[in-house]
């Protein structure tokens, strides 16, 4: 398995991109920049979208992805029932841009919405993908996907912490999960639904002391403008727990 991170932040400049994961180029989990990231024909390498919430910075190049997707086959993008009404209500309105479940035609529309349900399974072309209930404020889910293979991630998408339910489940070989501001903003990343490093070692004691392990972490979704302030932190989290706890990056390839 080969994970590629697309897009490692919550905002954008010219080096850093919103948040998108691609998995051994035919899954695809968020789309903050899933066509910013990629060639037109890695774009077409593309077999599933999967999306943990409705939030922009996590469904942004789902419009973009939808216009290079006019002459394929329809993709298939699975999220919670009500996330993928917030895209067609908001987004993929006909008002702000056009409706890809009808368009180019009614019979062959770009896309294909698939509600996934907490708890329960997808297979694409053998890869197993088990969505599971996350908290952030809206309702969300993150994704333990486990390769043909058998190697598996899983991404928490945002997240404010209470995890412990997901760590029951799962038993990956490597954890995405957010971390988007620094300990300073503790108080802000609460409110918001949202981990700094000492809620990520919260969460990380809670995984060891259910699972008895703690697999390579790599933590994304970070605020542009305090990142040096969040890897610094990150680290002495790292040293305190004998872990492996990495930033990720646009372009970051992690091979299982």
């Amino acid at each position: 398995m080969e994970l590629e991170i697309l897009g490692a932040h919550q905002c954008e400049s010219l080096n850093s991109k919103l948040v998108s994961l691609l998995v051994d180029k035919v899954v695809a989990i968020d789309a903050g920049a899933l066509t910013s990231s990629l060639t037109l024909s890695d774009q077409q390498r593309i077999k599933a979208i999967f999306i943990t919430h409705h939030h922009f910075d996590h469904i942004r190049d789902l419009a973009t992805f939808g216009i290079n997707a006019y002459w394929r086959d329809p993709i298939n993008v699975y999220a919670l029932d009500s996330v993928l009404d917030v895209i067609s209500t908001h987004l993929l309105n006909d008002v702000v841009y056009p409706d890809f479940l009808k368009k180019p035609r009614p019979d062959k529309p770009a896309f294909r919405f698939c509600p996934v349900e907490p708890g329960k399974e997808v297979i694409i072309d053998g890869y197993r993908v088990l969505p599971l209930p996350i908290k952030h404020g809206v309702p969300a889910v993150g994704y333990w996907i486990t390769s043909p293979d058998g190697k598996s991630i899983f991404y928490t998408g945002d997240t404010g912490g209470g995890c412990a339910s997901c760590w029951e489940v799962i038993s990956p070989e490597l954890l995405v999960i957010e971390v988007s501001m620094s300990n300073s903003f503790e108080s802000m990343a609460q409110q918001s639904g949202h981990l700094t490093p000492r809620l990520l070692k919260e969460e990380l004691i809670d995984f060891k002391r259910i699972r008895g392990y703690l697999p390579p972490v790599v933590a994304i979704h970070m605020v542009l403008t305090i990142e040096d302030q969040i890897r610094e932190e990150v680290a002495q989290v790292a040293g305190e727990l004998g872990a492996n706890i990495t930033l990720g990056y646009e372009g970051m390839k992690i091979t299982l």
